[in-house]
C-alpha cells in the first residue's frame, strides 16, 4: 500500500460516499486497471505485424472508431496460442486486486470486469490468480485455423466502442447505484452518469473527471480502493499455483446475472449479420 494518500485535487471538493451502504454495481476496466498497462497493446506490440501502429495512429487522429481499429488489428496478431497463453502467464494484477475481489464477495457488492478489451486474455489472466468465478463483458477474441479475430456482443449502434459500457451499467445496475473503477478513454463515457468513479492517479480518466467536474477519487492501486471502502487492509494474498480454485463454482454475483437476463436483443443482435 502507498503511505502517501492518492486522493488528490478534489478531495475537498467530492465526499467518498459509504460505499457499505450501497448498492453499489462495480464496473471495473480491466487494461491499465486490473493490470498495470494495457495488455491488449502489450499482445500487439510483441506478436502482431507493425501495420498495427498505423491503425493505431488513425484511432489517434479520430479517423476511425475504438471498434474498427481494433477488428482491423487483431487479425494482424501471427503468434500461436501457446505463444500468446505464454505471455499472458506473465501478466500480473495491481496490488490488491485479488484481496478487493474477495473483500466484495465478502460483502455481497456485485462486481464484474468490463472491458473493451478482449475476453480470452482476461480470463486466462483471471483463472492464473484464482479468479475464475469474476463475470467478464468484453469483446470476444476468436481463434480458429491459426488467426484471430474479434466479435462484438456488447457492442451498440452510435457507440464507438465495442463494448458500450454504459449499456452494460444500464443492464447491470438498473435503479441502483454504479460505482466506476478504471483509468482510460473508455471509461469516460460512463463516467458522466455513474454514481461515482474511481479514477487511476494521473491516466486519462483522472483528467477528465477533473475537467469535466464529474464526482470522483483517485487511486494507486486496489489497496487505496479496500482504503476508500473503509475495509481493514489485509496482507498481500499470493496468486494459486493452480489455475483453478474452490471458489470457481461459486455463484455469479445477482447484479451481473441481470445483464444476461435484461440486455436489450438489439444490444447484441445488430452485428450478428456481419
Amino acid at each position: 500500500m502507498h503511505t502517501d494518500h492518492p486522493f488528490t485535487e478534489k478531495q475537498d471538493v467530492f465526499q467518498l460516499p459509504d460505499f457499505a451502504a450501497g448498492p453499489y454495481s462495480v464496473i471495473c476496466d480491466f487494461d491499465g486497471t486490473v493490470t498495470p498497462f494495457d495488455v491488449t497493446d502489450a499482445i500487439l506490440e510483441r506478436f502482431a505485424r507493425p501495420a498495427w501502429k498505423t491503425i493505431e495512429d488513425e484511432w489517434v487522429r479520430d479517423a476511425i472508431s475504438a471498434r474498427q481499429c481494433m477488428e482491423r488489428q487483431i487479425p494482424l496478431i501471427e503468434a500461436p496460442l501457446e505463444r500468446l497463453d505464454a505471455f499472458l502467464d506473465t501478466v500480473p494484477v495491481t496490488g490488491g486486486f485479488v484481496e478487493f475481489v474477495r473483500y466484495g464477495r465478502s460483502k455481497g457488492i456485485p462486481l464484474g470486469i468490463v472491458s473493451d478489451g478482449m475476453d480470452y486474455p482476461i480470463k486466462r489472466i483471471l483463472n492464473r490468480h484464482g479468479l475464475r468465478h469474476v463475470p467478464v463483458v468484453a469483446n470476444r477474441m476468436v481463434y480458429r485455423e491459426g488467426a484471430y479475430r474479434l466479435e462484438f456482443p456488447y457492442g451498440r449502434e452510435g457507440c464507438a466502442s465495442g463494448v458500450c459500457k454504459c449499456g452494460v451499467a444500464e443492464a447491470v445496475s438498473g435503479d441502483g447505484k454504479t460505482l466506476l473503477i478504471g483509468d482510460g478513454l473508455s471509461d469516460c463515457c460512463l463516467a458522466r452518469s455513474a454514481s461515482f468513479t474511481l479514477a487511476r492517479q494521473g491516466k486519462a480518466l483522472h483528467r477528465r473527471c477533473a475537467a469535466e467536474g464529474y464526482p470522483y477519487f483517485t487511486y494507486l492501486d486496489f489497496f487505496d480502493i479496500l482504503e476508500a471502502f473503509g475495509a481493514p487492509l489485509p496482507k498481500p494474498i499470493a496468486a494459486p499455483a493452480a489455475a483453478h480454485s474452490a471458489s470457481d463454482t461459486a455463484p455469479i454475483w445477482p447484479g451481473f446475472m441481470a445483464l444476461f437476463l435484461r440486455f436489450p436483443a438489439a444490444f447484441s443482435a445488430q452485428y450478428a449479420r456481419k
